[in-house]
């Protein structure tokens, strides 16, 4: 059986397709390969295609064009990048991009009898999304409101090229134009249930040098950022009630003090230091635990002895840590905004609040705190959630064997992929 070769081609490879990449390269016949920024941190097993790049030098580019000059930039990097692994001898016919950074720019001109699929993360629009949403900071303008706009440009000319699209919800697929709906189907990128549960153990032991016991009121919140697009603002306004009416409540919250999405605060560092000087002596600080970034593992084991997890987000991309605390059998309290209530349904599985309502938020922790046994039916209904529909082994996987059948015309990858196992593809090769 000759083999074939599959590309991903991501700035910070794996990050999204970190569980299909290490799928399709347990197969002794697939090769697979990516192509990444030099500070990728990249996976055990394959080999990344590694590029420099630097966006600077824009002073004499106009306002509108500099994401797309940078983005350019990048496409110019992954052209060299691509044909020194052509000159390995490496010519794929299945590629997986993320289009945001400009990446997949030339990819249909270097490899064009390639199947590509674009992953369709996200459609900026300048109203009706994550744009204007949230009332409390300025609106853009006309300028501001054309660049947004214009942030869409390598997405849609890497959608233009696809033969095909993935968007991780159905409310991400939503947002970008109807005329490309056709392309795009949508596939989470899907966890590792029995790894995920494995690693979180009985869960953490202590919080800060403090031990945690049975029974322990233990509030989680997590963000890659502390900002106002996951609600940080509105959780932290909340804190003052919750800490009020549960003495013995421990807010254990997660995340950098930089800056992913949206702007920084006036006249402070970062949004922590904001929230926190703006709430003053109405906020406990010896039981507000402000962890930074933990390592996975351990980030886990906290949500293992979660009583109450809250999530919230404006109308904007999913994060992972919602699905992996379902996963984990936690409360979600999570804001009543797309696509969180995709995942949750109020009252079965979880917690719906407006994004807003600070009153409405801490009423629903300080629910969750006084009587933890009426809310365990939603803890499981949450992870079976999970299970039954975000599994990679037993949902994703398959699914993605099914839209390759449609799209991908080689039969010697739908003849591999196609054996149940790793394990009997080796055995049958």
């Amino acid at each position: 059986m000759n083999g074939i070769d599959i590309l991903f081609v991501h700035n910070n490879f794996p990050a999204q397709f970190r569980n299909l990449a290490q799928r399709f390269a347990s197969y002794p016949n697939i090769r697979v390969k990516a192509i990444a920024l030099a500070t990728a941190p990249g996976m055990p097993g394959i080999e990344v295609q590694k590029y420099n790049f630097s966006g600077r030098e824009l002073a004499q580019v106009h306002a509108f064009a500099r994401r797309f000059e940078i983005e350019a930039r990048r496409g110019e990097q992954i052209i060299y990048a691509a044909n020194a692994l052509k000159l390995q001898g490496f010519h794929p016919k299945l590629i997986y991009v993320h289009p945001g950074w400009g990446e997949a720019l030339p990819l249909r001109s270097l490899f064009p009898g390639a199947t590509i699929c674009s992953y369709s993360e996200f459609y900026y629009w300048p109203f009706g999304a994550d744009v204007g949403f949230d009332k409390e900071f300025p609106a853009f303008g006309v300028d501001g409101e054309v660049r947004i706009s214009l942030r869409n440009a390598a997405t849609l000319l890497a959608l233009v090229d696809a033969d095909l699209s993935i968007a991780p919800t159905h409310w991400q697929r939503t947002v970008f134009p109807k005329e490309f709906h056709r392309k795009i189907h949508v596939i989470h990128d899907g966890l590792d249930i029995a790894r995920l549960q494995q690693l979180a153990g009985q869960g953490i032991g202590q919080i800060n040098g403090a031990p945690i016991a049975p029974g322990d009121e233990i509030v989680t919140f997590v963000a890659r950022s502390l900002e106002p697009y996951r609600g940080f603002h509105i959780f932290m306004r909340a804190l003052p009630e919750i800490l009020r009416a549960r003495p013995r409540a421990r807010i254990c919250i997660v995340g950098q003090d930089n800056i992913s999405y949206g702007i920084r605060p006036e006249g402070h560092a970062n949004w922590r230091e904001a929230m926190v000087a703006e709430l003053g002596g109405g906020l406990d600080l010896s039981r507000v635990h402000f962890l930074g970034h933990l390592p996975y593992e351990k980030y886990l084991k906290l949500l293992r002895v979660s009583s109450a997890h809250v999530y919230l987000t404006y109308p904007f991309v999913l994060s992972w840590s919602m699905l992996e605390a379902m996963a984990l059998g936690c409360l979600i309290i999570g804001s009543d905004t797309p696509p969180v209530t995709e995942m949750i349904q109020d009252g079965v599985n979880g917690v719906l609040v407006p994004f807003f309502g600070i009153g409405e938020i801490a009423a629903a922790v300080v629910a969750a705190l006084e009587d933890p046994a009426r809310y365990v039916p939603l803890r499981r209904a949450a992870a079976e959630t999970v299970r039954a529909n975000y599994d990679f082994d037993s949902v994703i996987w398959p699914t993605h064997i099914r839209l390759l059948q449609d799209y991908v015309l080689s039969n010697t990858l739908l003849d591999t992929i196609g054996v149940t196992t790793p394990e009997e593809a080796r055995r049958a090769s």
